[in-house]
């Protein structure tokens, strides 16, 4: 058996796999009925409309906390007091001043309103953590109001 795979005796079956005129001819691709198909389809394609906007704008209030305008609104997180919007930044602040750390501690979003002091047991891998304590922002099953025209530009679909 020879080493090029194409099974035993390469003289008596050579013509079996190098025919000249057999081979098919590449200079034109197109003119094969399957590539004729696939270029139809790319002209038949419906075109994209893009979906209709909410009708209110959205608005960028002021954070109670710091006074200034919240511009990015989808990272506000709701007051615990008021139910105004305020920057999540301000709140990691809040957390940090209430809360001593020790080493190798930080206070993290850990999603569903919830923030939490970490504690890496090897800083430099991330991966090797334990929650030490859980504060609870945000209830899960309240709506509000702030969010419901926001909801609009992102929930289009």
């Amino acid at each position: 058996m020879s080493g090029s795979g194409k099974g035993g005796n390469n003289r008596k079956n050579r013509h079996r796999f190098s025919r000249p005129d057999k081979k098919k001819n590449n200079d034109n691709l197109f003119t094969d009925p399957k590539f004729e198909k696939s270029k139809v389809s790319f002209q038949e394609r419906p075109t994209w409309t893009a979906p209709v906007q909410g009708e209110n704008p959205i608005t960028t209030p002021d954070c109670p906390w710091c006074g200034k305008q919240i511009t990015d609104i989808a990272t506000a997180i709701t007051d615990k007091e008021s139910g105004l919007p305020v920057h999540f930044d301000c709140v990691l602040a809040r957390l940090a001043n209430m809360e001593t750390l020790d080493t190798n501690d930080s206070i993290c979003y850990i999603g569903g309103g919830r923030f939490g002091i970490i504690h890496y047991n090897n800083p430099p891998d991330t991966r090797d953590f334990t929650i030490k304590k859980i504060f609870e922002w945000e209830a899960k099953d309240t709506n509000t109001e702030w969010r419901r025209p926001i909801s609009e530009y992102f929930s289009i679909t």
